[in-house]
C-alpha cells in the first residue's frame, strides 16, 4: 500500500511587511508609554534611585585579577571574563608602513565567550516598540546610558560571578518566547579586542511582556531622536540597531552587489596580516606601572584599574581592569550622491583583532591626537577633511562612548560629512569605495562586514534619514 505524500510546511523566505513596520515605528515621534521630552528626567531619576561610583585603583587593590608571574598577563583567577594579554601584528604593504610591513605590538583583551545584545520589540497601537533599558557600565563618562534589553557575557547570563538573573535573558536564551527578526554574531573592537564576537539579536515578543524597573519602551522614532544627542545610546544598542531592516528603495549602487562582494573578498585576499598573542610581559615599549600600562610615547591608550559599585548591576560591586584611549576618537562617513543615489565612502580597515583580515569601517576612523605629529602627507587619508569640514557640510554630529564594559572615558565624535569631487573622488583610492546605505544594511546582517564604528554609524544615517521623513 502506497504511503500518502508527505506534505511540506513552506515558509516564506522573508517577512515583506516587516522593513515598512520599521519604518512606521521609525516616523512614530512619540510612543505610548515615555514622552521624548520626558526621557531625560525619567534616565535621571534611574540614576537617582541607584547607587553608582567608580574609582580608578592600584593594579595591587584588584580583587582576584592578578599578573602571571611568567607571561605578566593579567587575568582573574576563576579562569572566566577576560584576560588582558600581547599582540604582535605584522602587515604587508601596509597603510602607512614603515617600509613594506607595518609591524606594531600592543596590549590586547582576549575574552573567548560570545555575548548576546538582544533588543525586544512589540507592538502597541499598531506600532513596534523596542524595549530599552538604563544601564550602568563603567567606563561610561556617564556612566547611565540607554542599553539594549540585554547586554550580557556569558559569564554573566550563566551566573558566573554568582549574581542575580540577567532581566529579560529568557527571550534570547534557551527556549524562544518571540519571533526572530534578527540574530547574527558581529566582531567588537577589533584594534582592542581579539576576535571577539557578540551575538546581536532583535525578538518580536508574541505575549504579554512585564515592563521592570530601569527599562522602558521607546519607538524606534524616539530612539533616532536621542541618537542625536551625546553619550545616551550606547554602544551595543547602537550595533543592534544597525541590524534592523529598513525598506529598500531599490534604486541603483555604483558597484552591483556582485561587485561589492567581489572587492571585499579582493581586499581580504591583498592583505597578508600576521596577529600572533603573545606574553604581555614581552611587549616592547609599553611599560607597566602601580596603576597604568601606557606606551612610552604617551600615545594609544593604557591599562588601568577601577573599583566599581552599581546598586542595579547584576553584581553590586566589583573590580577589573578598562582599556584607557589617549584622546578622542573621529569616526566619520564621507557622503555623496550619484544620480540622486545617496552613498558613503567605506574603508577596508586592517585591525590587529579581527577575524577575517579586514571589515568595512568608516571613512575616518581615527584618535587625532596620534597623529599630530605627522607630517600632512603621512597623516591618513581624508582625517583632515573631516576636521576642517565647515558646519554646512555636516549633515549628523555626536559623541558617543564606546563600551563601557571594558572601556574607560572612550569617546569618538561620529560625524556624517556632505563631501565633492574634490573632496573625495568618485574613483577613490585603494581601500575605499563607495557604498549605499541599502547595501550597508545588507551586509550587517551577516557576520564580520561590517566594524562596530561602522555599524554606529549605520544607525546614525537610519535615525538621520528618518528625521528627514
Amino acid at each position: 500500500m502506497l504511503s500518502p505524500p508527505l506534505r511540506t510546511q513552506l515558509q516564506a523566505r522573508a517577512d515583506v511587511r516587516l522593513p515598512s513596520r520599521i519604518a512606521l515605528s521609525a516616523a512614530a515621534a512619540e510612543g505610548v508609554q515615555l514622552p521624548t521630552g520626558d526621557f531625560a528626567a525619567w534616565l535621571a531619576e534611574r540614576g537617582r534611585v541607584n547607587e553608582f561610583r567608580v574609582d580608578r585603583i592600584p593594579f595591587a587593590e584588584l580583587d582576584g585579577w592578578s599578573f602571571d608571574e611568567h607571561t605578566g598577563n593579567l587575568g582573574h583567577r576563576s579562569g572566566r571574563f577576560f584576560t588582558v594579554e600581547g599582540l604582535h601584528v605584522t602587515e604587508e604593504d601596509g597603510p602607512y608602513g614603515d617600509g613594506p610591513y607595518a609591524d606594531w605590538y600592543q596590549p590586547i583583551i582576549k575574552q573567548a565567550e560570545v555575548g548576546i545584545l538582544g533588543i525586544l520589540v512589540k507592538e502597541f497601537d499598531g506600532v513596534p516598540h523596542l524595549l530599552m533599558q538604563a544601564k550602568m557600565e563603567p567606563g561610561n563618562p556617564n556612566l547611565l546610558q540607554l542599553s539594549p534589553t540585554v547586554q550580557a557575557t556569558r559569564s554573566n547570563y550563566t551566573k558566573a560571578h554568582k549574581g542575580a538573573d540577567v532581566k529579560y535573558i529568557e527571550y534570547f536564551a534557551g527556549p524562544r518566547r518571540g519571533r526572530v527578526i534578527a540574530d547574527v554574531l558581529q566582531s567588537e573592537h577589533g584594534s582592542w579586542f581579539y576576535r571577539k564576537s557578540n551575538r546581536n539579536m532583535i525578538v518580536e515578543a508574541t505575549g504579554e511582556v512585564p515592563l521592570l524597573d530601569d527599562f522602558c519602551w521607546l519607538t524606534l522614532g524616539q530612539i533616532s531622536e536621542l541618537l542625536h544627542r551625546d553619550n545616551v545610546v550606547n554602544m551595543d544598542a547602537r550595533t543592534v540597531l544597525s541590524c534592523l531592516p529598513h525598506p529598500d528603495t531599490g534604486a541603483g549602487a555604483l558597484l552591483g552587489d556582485t561587485e561589492l562582494f567581489s572587492w571585499i573578498t579582493g581586499e581580504r585576499a591583498r592583505h597578508d596580516v600576521r596577529a600572533e598573542r603573545v606574553p604581555l610581559a614581552r611587549v616592547p615599549r609599553w611599560k607597566r606601572g602601580e596603576s597604568a600600562i601606557e606606551h612610552e610615547d604617551g600615545r594609544y591608550f593604557r591599562v588601568a584599574a577601577v573599583s566599581v559599585r552599581a546598586g542595579n548591576r547584576e553584581v553590586t560591586g566589583w573590580t577589573q581592569p578598562l582599556f584607557e584611549p589617549v584622546g578622542q576618537g573621529v569616526t566619520a562617513f564621507l557622503t555623496r550622491e550619484f544620480e540622486g543615489v545617496p552613498h558613503v565612502l567605506v574603508h577596508a580597515r586592517v585591525e590587529g583583532g579581527f577575524l577575517d583580515t579586514i571589515e568595512l569601517g568608516p571613512t575616518v576612523q581615527y584618535t587625532p591626537a596620534n597623529y599630530a605629529h605627522l607630517d600632512a602627507r603621512d597623516r591618513p587619508r581624508f582625517l583632515d577633511t573631516v576636521l576642517h569640514a565647515s558646519g554646512d557640510r555636516i549633515r549628523y554630529e555626536a559623541v558617543h562612548s564606546e563600551e563601557g564594559g571594558r572601556f574607560l572615558n572612550a569617546e569618538s565624535r561620529y560625524l556624517i560629512v556632505d563631501a565633492d569631487e574634490a573632496d573625495a573622488p568618485q574613483n577613490p583610492p585603494p581601500g575605499y569605495a563607495w557604498v549605499t546605505p541599502a547595501q550597508l544594511t545588507s551586509l550587517v546582517r551577516h557576520s564580520h562586514y561590517v566594524n562596530v564604528q561602522g555599524r554606529t554609524l549605520l544607525a546614525c544615517l537610519n535615525a538621520t534619514a528618518g528625521a528627514a521623513r
